[in-house]
């Protein structure tokens, strides 16, 4: 049956139909799927739906079409706003009055002074003769301020691992007249005696023997011929510890005695900087009050330490990090502590025990100050100038911006000039950016044709206005400005040309802008900056129109970008409403169609049925 044929039938000759189908034998096919398209009719409903569907779509078609093009026309606007706006801050930098003013200093000697220049700084040639460079007061301590190593010359009992020296003995072995001994930091310091005197008992001026002398805190080797000790090979580093086998060891002859001696160059004592300070092996101990605690100043600055807690090495940082303005270290070497001012210059430096003796102790406030030495300098020939620091300030030499630093005496020069590599940057930065937005709306704006005839135009090929910008731009960065103060009013001055074919911008001859720099530097500044008609000024302008600003104005290519989205976001509305009505309209179409499904399964069962009793004679 047809839909024709169906939608035919009256209501009431369907309804008779439909009635007939209430015998349960005619519901074999109540489970059939009825979206399947022309199960009972034999018609492929579902490829009309969609047919109808594809044609009510044709206006989407046309929409998409228009939107792409659109989309097309903002991305391209986009390129050339981004860069249009690398050209506008470009602009913005050469604005700045600091790449104008830049200073730069040379020194003829750079192992007398360094100099550098600010942008307050006038340019010219200072001579500098320093006379004297500044120093800085130090107070050297009394040396040999340690106890000794042993307090009787008995070192049988005195273990090298526990011995006050320098520094530790190594275990390992040393050398005596070429005979090698091995020693270990469990024996005792006459054990090594006996060891030395072993070895060297059987060679021709032997025995070598070692004593200590309490008294001088030293070390002697004796011999009846001349004691030569070290050796390459040797690993214990007891002779370097014993200060014999250096240059100032001392080295003598008896001849009363016929006897060669060798002795410690210095006392072997050594305070001991990580122990506390009770323990701390100096000659004249540490005191505090009746709790252990003690005070001193330097430079009026207070200093507290506990004898039973604190040690050399924490009081020595506690003093360094504190604001008394001296670094205090200990000359293991001269066995001292010394103070060195952290200002240079004829200082002094104040030292007082307040409680307890440390600064007595220790042989700093008894030692010598060797005061600094204050900077001697004149700058141009003229009189000489003194000050405590080795820094000279604009301020101090009377040229405004220069700070100059003493290294040694001598006489140079400081040559300041204009600092203008970073001008040369910013102006070479704009003409690279300037060929950028010019390749940007070549690219954008561009008809071409094919080796078959084709022609392709760009995204703005048909807007006039971005036809237009590109001679519009080259007009406004390279064209000549007239009524400028200086002699520069046009970039070809400074060694730009000018491709009038693809509007682009070359540096055809960089000494012209090195040359502008170094000998026309106002000029070159009033072109620019010129608040009135300065390229700058201009430029800022034209870019402004185009892309507005940081402060609110919008631009006519952004205003036009801003109209193509809302174009763009219209269409997508237009589609999804017309997408909507197609799926509306498939949805009931396809409603209508299975309804038909259903009627016809329903006329052919009810066929069957009738036909079936006719057979079997029951109608």
């Amino acid at each position: 049956m047809s839909i024709a044929s169906i939608s035919s039938l009256d209501s009431s000759a369907a309804s008779t139909l439909f009635s007939l189908g209430s015998n349960s034998n005619l519901t074999t096919n109540s489970g059939m799927n009825l979206s399947i398209s022309g199960l009972e009719s034999g018609l492929d409903w579902q490829s009309l739906v969609s047919e109808i569907e594809q044609a009510d779509r044709a206006p989407e078609t046309v929409l998409q079409n228009q939107q792409t093009t659109i989309q097309g026309q903002n991305t391209a606007l986009g390129a050339i706003i981004t860069a249009l706006k690398a050209v506008q801050k470009d602009v913005t930098a050469l604005q700045q009055d600091s790449l104008y003013d830049a200073c730069s200093a040379s020194v003829g000697d750079s192992t007398v002074l360094s100099a550098t220049a600010d942008d307050s700084t006038a340019t010219g040639t200072y001579t500098f003769d320093i006379g004297q460079v500044a120093s800085a007061s130090v107070q050297n301590g009394k040396t040999n301020i340690s106890g000794a190593l042993n307090s009787t010359n008995n070192v049988s009992t005195l273990v090298l691992a526990d011995a006050n020296f320098s520094q530790p003995v190594t275990a390992g072995t040393l050398t005596v007249d070429g005979q090698q001994i091995n020693i270990t930091t469990g024996e005792t310091l006459q054990d090594v005696f006996n060891a030395i005197s072993t070895a060297t008992a059987t060679i021709t001026n032997g025995p070598v023997t070692g004593s200590y002398n309490s008294g001088t805190d030293t070390i002697t080797l004796s011999s009846s011929g001349p004691i030569t000790l070290g050796s390459t090979t040797d690993t214990s580093n007891f002779l370097q510890v014993a200060q014999l086998y250096n240059e100032t060891a001392a080295s003598s002859y008896n001849s009363n005695t016929d006897t060669y001696t060798i002795t410690s160059a210095n006392k072997l004592g050594s305070v001991q900087l990580d122990a506390t300070l009770a323990h701390a092996n100096l000659a004249t101990p540490i005191t505090g009050d009746t709790s252990g605690n003690g005070s001193f100043a330097i430079n009026g600055v207070k200093i507290q330490y506990n004898i039973n807690t604190d040690t050399i090495s924490g009081l020595l940082n506690k003093i360094n990090s504190s604001g008394a303005g001296v670094t205090a270290t200990y000359d293991n070497i001269n066995n001292r502590f010394v103070l060195t001012n952290a200002s240079t210059g004829n200082l002094g430096i104040s030292l007082q025990d307040n409680t307890g003796n440390f600064l007595a102790a220790t042989g700093i406030s008894g030692g010598t100050l060797v005061a600094g030495n204050n900077l001697e300098y004149s700058v141009d020939g003229g009189g000489q100038r003194v000050s405590y620091s080795n820094t000279i300030s604009g301020s101090s030499s009377g040229i405004t911006g220069l700070n100059v630093t003493a290294v040694k005496g001598g006489t140079t020069t400081v040559q300041v000039s204009a600092n203008t590599a970073n001008l040369s940057s910013a102006i070479t930065q704009l003409v690279t950016d300037y060929n950028s937005a010019q390749s940007a709306i070549s690219t954008e704006t561009a008809i071409t044709t094919s080796s078959t005839g084709a022609i392709t135009a760009a995204a703005l090929a048909s807007d006039p206005n971005a036809m237009n910008l590109g001679s519009q731009l080259r007009e406004a960065v390279f064209g000549e400005i007239s009524g400028l103060s200086g002699s520069i009013n046009q970039l070809a001055q400074l060694g730009f040309s000018s491709d009038s074919t693809d509007n682009t911008i070359t540096q055809s001859d960089p000494t012209a802008l090195s040359n502008a720099l170094s000998t026309n530097l106002s000029a070159v500044q009033d072109f620019f900056t010129n608040s009135k008609k300065g390229l700058t000024t201009s430029l800022s302008a034209f870019a402004t129109d185009l892309v507005g600003n940081d402060i609110g104005a919008t631009g006519s290519l952004v205003n036009e970008q801003s109209n193509l989205t809302k174009q763009s976001g219209n269409i997508t509305n237009q589609i999804n409403t017309i997408e909507q009505s197609v799926l509306a309209e498939g949805a009931r179409l396809t409603t209508e169609f299975e309804a038909m499904e259903s009627a016809m399964a329903q006329i052919n069962s009810q066929q069957q049925y009738i036909s079936e009793e006719i057979t079997a004679g029951t109608i």
